[in-house]
């Protein structure tokens, strides 16, 4: 089964959606192929320093620490620590690129999940440079400079297919699951694809986890 996952490195809820997804496909118990497609939810977002809390509260008010509230507490559920107060706003476009060329190389998740942490947790600015080159390095990811065209390419693929927001799953380019959904919900969109579609059996062995990366 292919199935590929719209997301965002500084979106909370794609970070949960990630973590609950790689539950469900533990649970599905079947090899699935997991392709990782780039969105930004800010693309006009720069990478200077300003803290995360200050752009979400120019943004949304005084919302804003209502919503960081919850999304911590949900994600701490899923045993994920986010430190709001360390986050830093960023760009990701250059973010993407390093994932893209992780797919390449089987590491996807890894460097997804490195950059999530990075972001929510560590307090770094994944958009720059020299923090990316770091990460990349600890992953084991050759930053060759490739892959800005085909990350475009896939983040313009995404708003053609009308995506607005994120998490997003796409299963066999048919069936669409948004959001950070339960995992039991995700096992059975899972279930549910398998029934309504003939499936081919991931071949090779980059799988990790049930994972077969594309």
């Amino acid at each position: 089964m292919k199935v590929e996952i719209f997301s965002d490195v500084v979106c909370p809820w794609c970070y949960i959606g990630h973590t609950r997804f790689r539950a469900a496909v533990r649970a599905y118990g079947k090899p699935v192929q997991v392709a990782y497609r780039p969105f930004q939810l800010s693309p006009e977002a720069v990478s200077d320093g300003t803290p995360l809390t200050t752009w979400l509260e120019r943004r949304f008010g005084g919302q804003a620490l209502q919503m960081i509230d919850r999304v911590v507490g949900v994600a701490a559920e899923d045993g994920l620590d986010l430190k709001y107060d360390k986050a830093i706003g960023a760009n990701t476009l250059e973010a993407h690129r390093l994932i893209w060329l992780a797919q390449r190389d089987g590491k996807a998740p890894e460097m997804a999940d490195r950059l999530f942490r990075a972001h929510f947790t560590d307090g770094l600015d994944v958009g720059d440079a020299a923090v990316l080159a770091k990460l990349a390095a600890e992953v084991g990811v050759d930053d060759t400079g490739e892959g800005a065209p085909e990350v475009r390419a896939d983040i313009d693929r995404a708003r053609e297919l009308g995506i607005s927001g994120v998490p997003l799953f796409l299963f066999e380019d048919k069936y669409a699951v948004s959001g950070a959904q339960p995992v039991d919900v995700l096992v059975g969109a899972l279930r549910e694809v398998e029934e309504r579609e003939p499936l081919s059996v991931p071949q090779g062995d980059a799988c990790a986890d049930g994972y077969c990366l594309i």
